[in-house]
C-alpha cells in the first residue's frame, strides 16, 4: 500500500516519471541550448528563466482547471493549438535567416562570431522568447493535468500543497538539466566561435528542428 506524503500518493515514481519526461528533446531545451551556444551562460539562464516562468504559469493553469476547459472547449484547444505552431515556425524560419546571414558573412573578420549582428531585435529578448515558447504549448497543459492528477490525493485537505510540491520537483529537475544544456552549450560556442560553416550548419539544424516542433503541434489532437 502506497503512502502518501503531504498528499502526493506515489513520489517516487513522479520523481522518475518527471525527470524521464525533462530529459525528452523539446522547443524549450533546444532553444536553451542553442541560446547558451551563442550568446554564453547568462543569457541562456536568462532564456531557462523564461521556461521557469512559463512552466510556473501551466502548472497553475493546470491545477486551475483550465486544461479541462481546453479538453471541453475544442475551439480554445485550436485557437492555443496554432498560435504555437504558428510561433514556433516563426522561431525556425528567423534562425533559418540567421543561419543564411552567418554563413554569407563566415570570412568577414568584422561580423560579430556568436550572435547575428543582423538578428530581429525580437529574438534579442531570450527570457520573453523562451516563457512564449513555454506558454503557447497546449499539449503540456494538458499533460501537467493528466500527469498531476495522478498522484495527488482527492481526500488530502490541501491539495495546493501537493500541487506545490510536485512543480518544485518538476522545476528542480529542470533546472539541473538546463544547467547541463547551458555549459554544454558554451562548449559549442568556443567551437563555433573559429567554426562559422559549423556555426551556420548547427543553426540550419535546429531552425529544422523547429520547424518539426511546428508542424507537429499544427497536427496535434485533444
Amino acid at each position: 500500500m502506497m503512502t502518501a506524503v503531504l498528499g502526493i500518493t506515489d513520489i517516487w515514481t513522479y520523481v522518475l516519471g518527471t525527470v524521464a519526461i525533462i530529459l525528452l528533446p523539446g522547443p524549450n531545451s533546444l532553444f536553451v541550448l542553442s541560446t547558451a551556444a551563442r550568446r554564453g551562460v547568462r543569457t541562456g539562464y536568462r532564456a531557462a528563466a523564461g521556461v521557469f516562468v512559463g512552466d510556473w504559469v501551466l502548472m497553475v493553469l493546470s491545477a486551475a482547471g483550465v486544461a479541462s476547459l481546453l479538453k471541453a472547449y475544442p475551439p480554445i484547444f485550436l485557437v492555443v493549438k496554432y498560435a504555437g505552431a504558428a510561433y514556433l515556425g516563426y522561431v525556425g524560419v528567423t534562425m533559418l535567416l540567421g543561419a543564411w546571414r552567418r554563413w554569407r558573412t563566415r570570412h568577414d573578420p568584422d561580423t560579430p562570431r556568436l550572435i547575428d549582428a543582423a538578428e530581429p531585435a525580437a529574438l534579442r529578448s531570450p527570457f520573453r522568447k523562451a516563457m512564449v515558447i513555454s506558454l503557447l504549448n497546449p499539449k503540456a497543459i494538458l499533460f501537467f493535468v493528466s500527469f498531476f492528477i495522478q498522484f495527488v490525493d482527492p481526500t488530502y485537505p490541501w491539495p495546493a500543497l501537493s500541487f506545490l510540491l510536485l512543480g518544485l520537483i518538476a522545476q528542480v529537475s529542470s533546472v539541473l538539466y538546463l544547467s547541463v544544456l547551458i555549459f554544454a552549450g558554451t562548449f559549442l560556442a568556443a567551437q563555433f566561435a573559429e567554426r562559422r560553416r559549423l556555426a551556420a550548419g548547427a543553426t540550419t539544424g535546429v531552425a529544422a528542428l523547429f520547424l518539426g516542433f511546428s508542424i507537429k503541434l499544427a497536427t496535434a489532437t485533444v
